[in-house]
């Protein structure tokens, strides 16, 4: 293994979107060795539990604890304090939750960091639009006028404004997004589908050299590794195609 593969390898996050830890944890042996990122979402998260949060650390894997916090300020700082002491690598909250709510998820990691010796202060980013919503969906049903990658790049320039490292979005908006914030503003970037894949729920996908030659910092993807019948063929595959890119 190479330095870009190993490079490419940490910003590829497989999503482990299963029912119970059994299902997750079969995947995460067949994947043994490959130094990639583990995304632990809601289902997960909500069955698992903690525990399963800490034992993929202990086996060394970076975690992005995908639980996209949206509430009130104090109860976001309260349960950004809770998953930074987990020791997540990565979490998300909602930018639609605004400057103040994002705020204070930072400034709850900042205190478990604070209160937590040898404690890393997790990156922390914020969702701006799912790729699961269309303009129709955008403008008609959430209520939000204009063109999609607009609203994204809003919700962009107030999540740096908080003070946050980045945001998950479409890769369709990444180069939009680098103009607006910067390239160092990290870009997470579900809804990646290889060449000739099913694309799902998603509307607004790329393939994943397409998403790094766009600038894109991490990739996020589930189905066509999870769902796949030789998962680690298809990590290796798609790791190649970020190399090549």
């Amino acid at each position: 293994m190479n330095a870009s593969y190993n490079e490419m390898a940490g910003r590829l996050m497989v999503a482990l979107d299963y029912p119970d830890a059994e299902h997750a944890k079969a995947l995460v042996q067949k994947l043994e060795g490959i130094p990639c990122y583990m995304k632990v979402g809601m289902q997960l998260f909500y069955a698992a539990g903690p525990d399963f949060v800490k034992e993929l650390k202990s086996k060394g894997y970076s975690v992005f604890l995908d639980v996209k916090m949206h509430d009130i300020p104090n109860t976001v700082k309260g349960g950004s304090h809770s998953v930074t002491r987990l020791g997540v690598d990565m979490f998300n909250v909602h930018a639609s939750g605004g400057v103040l709510m994002m705020q204070a998820a930072k400034a709850g990691a900042e205190a478990a960091v604070a209160d937590t010796p040898g404690l890393a202060m997790p990156t922390i980013i914020a969702v701006t639009q799912l790729t699961s919503t269309s303009q129709d969906v955008m403008n008609h049903e959430i209520g939000i006028p204009g063109l999609v990658e607009d609203t994204v790049v809003r919700y962009a320039k107030l999540a740096q404004q908080a003070g946050l490292h980045g945001v998950v979005a479409s890769s369709l908006e990444v180069e939009a997004i680098s103009h607006a914030c910067g390239s160092s503003f990290q870009t997470v970037i579900p809804g990646i589908r290889p060449a000739g894949a099913e694309i799902g729920d998603q509307s607004r996908v790329l393939t994943p050299g397409e998403a790094i030659r766009k600038g894109s910092h991490y990739l996020v993807v589930g189905r066509p590794i999870t769902a796949s019948s030789d998962p680690r063929q298809a990590a290796e595959q798609i790791i190649e195609e970020m190399v090549q890119a």
